[in-house]
């Protein structure tokens, strides 16, 4: 199912969990190897410090045996020795009464198919110190299972990070994998910043290791933020999406985040609009309208004109829109004039004591004409003037770079944006990234000519 935007606001509720490949059968095994016999520790208790035997009391010893009985035999009534699991924890002091007592409950638990019982013997292993290393993280992994299926979401996130902290791995359970788990479970109790938090250090953690990103992680993410307008975390999922997956259609939905999510004033609408139309992400005639609506064929009309005729000529627009022919007829009858205003526009702007109007409507002419250099140069000097709108310049200098192929400096200045722009800069880094990256390589510099020996 696509993760489709329409242009409508809507707040949506949200979505069901991310299917996660963990199941938890690692959690119904038995465990074999760490239940020990206390009686012939305790027979050979005069030689423990020396031996460095298990240490048992006697009192723990007379409640374990009967209770190891009962578990280990086939069949045997582990319901009638459950009310004293609590008794056996209470006399289980030392390290080895621990482990062995654990041992033993958590097995209980496993044959009868008691969550509780097995997280309880789990938390006693761990807490005795003596599970073997390449156990503490296996264990600490069953334990998060275990008390996530309870619905103790704290404490089985804080055995998921041991895991994760201690390196485990297995089949279907890599490092990222976790990570993912932990930001589910932030989720499921609607502390969702924090979740898309964890969430992204996964993608990022997986990106550094080399590896490719499901788009499904990016969806998770942008459906939960988008759902909770959890800003500006969801922009950045929005930026990586379209960045590792820049079909048209994910873009249009990318953008549509931003759309549906701010409020925009007619400049920044333009300047995401401008985004949309290099991304092929302008389909229906709404955005059009929108495009033009922003753009004002009064102002800009060549932008106007070309937007407009690019609507027509790719049959996205039909050519019987009347709003749309008035103003393709209002920026034909402006171009002429436009276009002859530009010099002096340009010698005016230049000049040493230009006002800041002049300027960014200088900026803002040279844009709309594609002459991205000159327009640059107009922003550039606009952002020295008292009063500038500072992001709005900033966004437009970034374009005008980005169309240079400027890519280093286009991201700088969008990096600057603030405010009501943010969502707009980060898409437009994620442009600016996927040109770069599609860009050629610069030629390999000659390699130096080295001396050899001239044959004998």
């Amino acid at each position: 199912m696509r993760f489709l935007i329409s242009n409508s606001r809507t707040r949506r509720k949200a979505g069901s969990h991310f299917a996660m490949a963990i199941a938890l059968a690692t959690g119904t095994a038995m465990l074999s190897g760490v239940v020990a016999e206390p009686a012939q520790a305790q027979r050979e208790k005069k030689d423990r410090k020396k031996e460095n035997k298990p240490e048992y009391s006697k009192e723990f010893i007379e409640m374990f045996q009967p209770m190891q009985e009962v578990v280990n035999a086939e069949g045997g009534d582990i319901a009638s020795i459950s009310p004293q699991f609590g008794n056996l924890i209470a006399l289980s002091v030392s390290p080895d009464e621990k482990i062995v007592a654990g041992g033993l409950i958590y097995n209980a638990g496993a044959k009868t198919g008691d969550r509780a019982a097995q997280l309880e013997g789990m938390k006693l292993m761990l807490s005795s110190g003596k599970v073997e290393g390449e156990n503490v993280g296996r264990y600490n992994f069953i334990s998060y299972q275990l008390a996530n299926a309870l619905g103790q979401h704290s404490d089985s996130r804080t055995y998921l990070q041991r895991a994760i902290d201690g390196g485990f791995t297995a089949d279907n359970v890599s490092k990222p994998i976790m990570q993912i788990a932990m930001a589910e479970s932030f989720i499921t109790e609607e502390r969702f910043a924090e979740g898309l938090d964890y969430l992204s250090r996964a993608i990022s953690e997986a990106k550094a290791e080399g590896q490719q990103i499901d788009e499904a992680w990016y969806r998770r993410g942008l459906s939960v933020g988008y759902n909770n307008e959890v800003v500006p975390q969801v922009y950045d999922f929005a930026a990586g999406w379209v960045k590792d997956y820049p079909s048209p259609t994910n873009w249009r939905d990318a953008i549509n985040i931003a759309r549906n999510l701010n409020e925009f004033d007619s400049s920044a609408m333009l300047d995401l609009l401008r985004l949309s139309r290099r991304v092929d992400g302008l389909q229906n005639k709404q955005e059009f309208i929108a495009y033009v609506e922003a753009a004002d064929p009064r102002r800009l009309p060549k932008e106007v004109k070309r937007v407009i005729e690019f609507g027509y000529t790719s049959g996205r627009v039909s050519r019987d829109d009347i709003y749309l022919s008035d103003s393709l007829k209002t920026a034909d009858s402006r171009i002429a004039a436009d276009q002859a205003e530009l010099p002096a526009l340009e010698r005016d702007a230049n000049a040493a004591g230009a006002g800041l109007r002049t300027v960014v409507a200088a900026g803002d002419a040279f844009l709309s004409y594609d002459q991205h250099a000159k327009a640059e140069t107009f922003y550039t000097k606009a952002l020295g003037i008292p009063g500038v709108d500072t992001n709005m310049v900033l966004t437009r200098l970034g374009i005008a770079q980005a169309e240079q192929g400027k890519f280093d400096e286009a991201r700088a200045n969008f990096a600057k944006v603030t405010g009501p722009r943010v969502p707009i800069a980060k898409l437009w880094t994620a442009y600016v990234d996927q040109r770069d990256n599609a860009a050629p390589a610069a030629p390999a510099e000659p390699a130096a000519a080295t001396a050899v020996d001239s044959p004998a």
